[in-house]
């Protein structure tokens, strides 16, 4: 049994795979768009006649490898802006230095809820919404003694 997130980005997923690319050193392992989708306009599946204008081209599943954990990404069906509430994605690195690299890369362009300081638990913990409003809890591990 697996469990994994799945993030749709509502028409700006290719945007935030190359951020996350640039930013974190992810690598995308699998890419489809909607037009991939044999049933596409066949008024099938998940994609048929539900699909916006203009979203042929747009993600329709992505698999995003940052570190060891692979993240599902897609457009969604709705040009809307995406919500991320009531979740985080708690990205854990080796050190302090590590941490501020992170925390900083993904603060361009969002928003700091907390800042990178240490914890108790951590030389290094803060909390960012990136910008396309995923939150993310950046922690680095405690030194071991």
């Amino acid at each position: 049994m697996q469990v994994q997130s799945y993030l749709f980005f509502n028409g700006r997923c290719d945007e935030a795979l190359e951020f996350y690319a640039s930013k974190l050193g992810a690598k995308v392992e699998q890419r489809m768009s909607f037009a991939d989708n044999p049933d596409l306009g066949a008024g099938e599946g998940c994609a048929g006649a539900m699909l916006p204008p203009g979203f042929e081209h747009k993600v329709m599943h992505a698999s995003v490898r940052i570190g060891e954990t692979v993240l599902l990404a897609s457009d969604g069906m709705e040009p809307k802006a995406p919500e991320f509430k009531g979740i985080a994605l708690a990205l854990t690195v080796d050190d302090a230095a590590a941490a501020e690299r992170c925390f900083s890369a993904l603060a361009e362009g969002g928003q700091v809820q907390m800042p990178l300081g240490p914890s108790f638990f951590s030389p290094a913990f803060g909390c960012v919404a990136d910008r396309f409003g995923v939150n993310w809890m950046v922690v680095a591990e405690a030194a071991q003694s």
